[in-house]
């Protein structure tokens, strides 16, 4: 009697281990666990893994780009899971996530897109969650994103910008609110946000032809100190930033501070204060400019480790202190920058995952810090001397309202229109605040309000 033959069972093909997608895979999973910054985590990992050239800029892409679409791709997820994305174990989610950028928004074919990302799912979850994913990631791979947020396109104006530009309906909200109410420049500002920004660099202590020609960057087009470099570079390699002639700066970080100092005083232009120094940048701008005029810049950090890297950036009158309470005389001070923290709405570009850490809920207990700073700053100057009121955000609540407040509790401080000293820059608002925008000006979207004490 013959045995029957046992069916043999289906060998399982072993997961290729992919170091581009693990990595990326990483990035998420710091994030979400650590609340790791990813500009901060995935350098680290791409030279820890001697990852190069392509292998690198496509482990940058899937990391942050999952990052910064991430509300648009759970959207789209839960059209394709039986059950809320909140009860997908977070793993898996991140997996998932990894997979749906893949598919939506990179030219990489849907078939090695879903086998690359299960492959990844074998590796660091296992075969029940592989199979998951893979059914979930055919799904989305159905149709492409155009169709997707045709389909899931919501009724509200807002939520549709939100969803078709990857960001939380606040956010959103905050930008029409800030563009007058246009919705469709707001779209264009919130698009800008999924540009790689290039890198900006200041000549602090030499002129900017002499940076330039080191740098092979070309001219900035507004700040007289600004140079771009088109393909990024590798900007720590030059002589000139590490011996801080030179620095990394935004050009509307160097805008405000050069507005600041080239705003007319009545009597003596001696003593500079930044009252919230920290990292360093506009302190090392001011620092220069005072230097120049036999001024002297005293720069305020309360967290010790912020006041380091300002110290490191070549600032030698710095304190370890709190801007509320700081310690030198009421009215002293010529000039006052308060560059103040914030939702930092207007750097998102720089920070794939801000636009999700961030909640409206962070809004109340910065605005009134803002507004306690703001009072400080105000007591320290004398009468004909310039504030500047800065903020790396255009959300109303942190820009228009805190000066609105501070005039009214502050009396003998006035407004100044400060587009005049912005020379050459276009498409500044309708004053008398400066309001900088990505898409407009393809700097960080800085706000600058200057107010004068009156003599």
């Amino acid at each position: 009697m013959t045995t029957p033959r046992q069916p043999t069972r289906p060998q399982l093909r072993k997961p290729t281990r992919d170091p581009v997608r693990l990595t990326a895979y990483d990035v998420l999973k710091a994030v979400r666990v650590d609340g790791a910054y990813a500009n901060l985590v995935l350098p680290k990992l791409l030279v820890e893994r001697s990852l190069s050239g392509r292998d690198a800029a496509l482990a940058t892409e899937l990391a942050y780009g999952t990052l910064r679409a991430q509300g648009q791709l759970d959207a789209v997820l839960q059209a394709c899971v039986d059950r809320p994305l909140a009860d997908v174990d977070p793993p898996v989610l991140d997996v998932l996530r990894l997979g749906a950028y893949q598919l939506l928004r990179t030219r990489i074919p849907s078939h090695a897109a879903v086998s690359a990302t299960v492959d990844v799912a074998r590796t660091v979850l296992s075969a029940g969650p592989a199979s998951f994913t893979n059914a979930v990631l055919r799904k989305v791979g159905s149709q492409d994103l155009a169709a997707w947020l045709d389909q899931l396109t919501p009724a509200d104006p807002v939520d549709e910008v939100a969803l078709d530009t990857a960001h939380p309906r606040w956010v959103a909200q905050a930008f029409r609110d800030a563009l007058q109410g246009d919705l469709d420049e707001a779209r264009a500002a919130l698009l800008a946000d999924d540009q790689r920004p290039e890198v900006h660099l200041v000549a602090r202590r030499m002129t900017r032809e002499q940076l330039v020609a080191d740098s092979g960057g070309t001219a900035g087009p507004w700040s007289s100190r600004a140079v771009r470099l088109q393909d990024g570079g590798s900007p720590g390699e030059l002589a000139a930033i590490r011996d801080g002639r030179a620095g990394v700066q935004d050009e509307g970080s160097q805008l405000v501070a050069l507005a600041l100092a080239a705003a007319p005083l009545e009597g003596p232009d001696a003593l500079w204060v930044d009252l919230c120094a920290g990292p360093g940048g506009k302190a090392a701008l001011l620092d220069s400019l005072a230097a120049e005029r036999g001024a002297r810049l005293f720069a305020i950090e309360l967290q010790p480790h912020r006041a380091l890297l300002v110290r490191k950036s070549g600032v030698t009158g710095v304190v370890t202190a709190d801007g509320r309470r700081p310690p030198l005389a009421a009215g002293v001070a010529d000039r006052v920058l308060l560059d103040a923290p914030c939702s930092g709405l207007g750097a998102l570009r720089r920070r794939p995952e801000a636009r999700w850490r961030r909640q409206p809920s962070d809004l109340p207990s910065l605005t009134t810090l803002q507004g306690e700073l703001l009072d400080a700053a105000a007591r320290l100057l004398r009468p004909g001397g310039v504030l500047a009121y800065v903020t790396c955000s255009p959300h109303l609540a942190e820009t228009l309202v805190p000066v609105l407040d501070v005039l009214r509790r502050h009396p003998d401080l006035d407004q100044v229109d400060a587009r005049p000293l912005l020379p050459g820059v276009p498409a500044l608002g309708d004053g008398p605040a400066v309001q900088l925008w990505p898409h407009r000006h393809g700097t960080d979207a800085m706000h600058l309000a200057l107010l004068r004490r009156r003599t």
